[in-house]
C-alpha cells in the first residue's frame, strides 16, 4: 500500500540519520519497524483493565500549553501520584507516576496527545498492582 504523510523536513532528516545509521535497508522498512513498535507500545495500555501503575513521560514546549496541561493534571488527579519536570531551553520534560484505572491512565495519554505543543508522550506500564 502507497500512502503519504505530511512531515517535517527537520523530522525526515532525522529519522533518515538514525535508519541509515542502524543499518536498515530503506525508508520504508524503517517506516514499518517504526510503526509496528508504536503500535506495540500503544497496545499494552490498551490491553489493560482495572488498576495499573504507569509511568506517562512527554515533552512540549512549556509557553504554548502550560495552562491546559495544569488544567489536565488537575482533571486526573486521583490517578496522578506525583510529576516531575525539567525545562530545558524552551522545551519541558515532564513525568506523571500514575495509579489508578487503566481507563483513566488512557485517556489522561490521549488527552496529553492532543495538544500541538506536545511533541511526544510515552507510557510505560510498570505492573498491576496485586490486591
Amino acid at each position: 500500500m502507497r500512502t503519504s504523510f505530511n512531515i517535517p523536513d527537520e523530522i525526515v532528516a532525522e529519522f533518515d540519520r538514525v535508519w541509515t545509521e542502524e543499518g536498515i535497508e530503506n525508508r520504508s522498512r524503517a517506516v514499518r519497524e517504526a510503526m509496528s513498535e508504536y503500535i506495540e507500545s500503544h497496545s499494552r495500555l490498551e490491553e489493560r483493565a482495572g488498576e495499573v501503575v504507569a509511568l506517562v513521560g512527554f515533552d512540549y514546549r512549556h509557553h504554548e500549553v502550560i495552562g491546559e496541561l495544569h488544567t489536565v493534571q488537575h482533571d486526573y488527579q486521583d490517578v496522578i501520584q506525583s510529576t516531575s519536570h525539567t525545562h530545558q531551553g524552551e522545551w519541558c520534560l515532564e513525568s506523571l507516576f500514575c495509579r489508578g484505572d487503566a481507563e483513566q491512565v488512557r485517556e489522561l495519554t490521549y488527552q496529553l496527545r492532543d495538544f500541538d505543543g506536545v511533541q511526544r508522550v510515552k507510557v510505560m506500564v510498570i505492573r498491576n498492582p496485586t490486591p
